[in-house]
């Protein structure tokens, strides 16, 4: 095992939610930074984000996913934490100024989850039947394909969206399948959807570490939990999602996979209610994330030039 060029910190304190998810994907990178670091303390932070506490409003009316990382930002930039774990689907594109990511792990599967205790697929669904998201890219893919159901917002942590499918207020939930299989729910997965029905979040299924820019200690500490497959593909949805200026009013998906040795990237774009979709696709030889970001950026480019402009104007 080669040895790391900075030093790592005696201790690192990680920032996280208090969600059993956070919790889990903090733990686990705590488990993950003690096997590498013997010698390094490392102790949890739990916070309590304006994501957590507004529950009574969808998300893209109160901010986004991006207010789920400001009070862990604020930890770190006081000197209470030192790194935050965030899911990658929940970090805006452009960085605040003074943090980066130092790393991103291997990803987990990054396809959505049809969770529902009486049908076994979206098809199944009677028309007129309740299906819950959070998610404005979930909401216009469904309206696209089924016209016929109702989309309808659901908030809360995993387990609070289960019990809600449980006490029968939706027919089907869809959730990100490496939440459930991380909470060790794995079970409750009825179908998984396929990226061409159901295209993912920009980064869904990775973790993404977060630290000061200035923590060179930190940053070395965290390279070597980075997956470099996983970091490749991530940077080419991202760099799409920053060229589309991707907000959290905007219905926008982006999944790149690795296909015969090149780095297949698909792109969407679509109005909330469905009736617009822009769909596209580049691949390329991409050996580095310099290279990875040059696709997501001409991808994003050729959707600009496709009309997401008219898109983007009406969300």
């Amino acid at each position: 095992m080669p040895v790391p060029a900075v030093p790592a910190p005696s201790k690192l304190v990680i920032a996280t939610r208090e969600s059993a998810l956070a919790l889990w994907q903090a733990k686990h990178v705590a488990e993950c930074l003690r096997a590498r670091y013997p010698s390094c303390t490392v102790e949890l932070l739990g916070l309590t984000t304006q994501g957590d506490r507004i529950l009574d409003k969808p998300l893209a009316a109160i901010g986004g996913k991006g207010l789920f990382i400001k009070e862990l930002e604020e930890a770190m930039g006081d000197g209470r934490a030192d790194v935050a774990v965030h899911s990658l689907k929940d970090v805006p594109m452009d960085m605040p100024t003074g943090f980066t990511l130092a790393a991103i792990m291997a990803r987990e599967d990054p396809r959505d989850a049809f969770v529902s205790n009486m049908y076994r697929a979206l098809r199944e669904l009677p028309a007129g039947s309740v299906v819950g998201t959070s998610s404005l890219r979930r909401e216009a893919q469904l309206r696209e394909r089924y016209s016929a159901i109702k989309v309808e917002s659901l908030r809360g942590n995993v387990n609070t969206r289960l019990r809600k499918l449980d006490e029968g207020r939706y027919a089907a939930v869809i959730l990100a399948a490496a939440g459930l299989k991380r909470l060790g729910l794995g079970e409750r997965i009825v179908t998984l959807l396929d990226p061409a029905d159901s295209l993912p979040a920009v980064g869904q299924g990775a973790l993404a570490l977060e630290c000061r820019a200035d923590r060179t200690d930190v940053i070395g500490a965290l390279a070597a939990l980075a997956d470099t497959r996983t970091s490749i593909a991530v940077s080419a949805e991202r760099a799409f999602g920053r060229k589309l200026a991707g907000g959290c009013h905007t219905p926008l998906a982006a999944h790149a996979v690795w296909r015969d040795g090149e780095l297949w990237l698909r792109g969407l774009i679509a109005s909330r209610d469905g009736a617009t979709v822009l769909r596209g696709e580049r691949t390329a030889m991409v050996p580095t994330a310099v290279e990875a970001e040059a696709l997501g950026e001409a991808l994003g480019v050729e959707f600009l030039a496709r009309g997401a402009t008219a898109i983007l104007a009406h969300t």
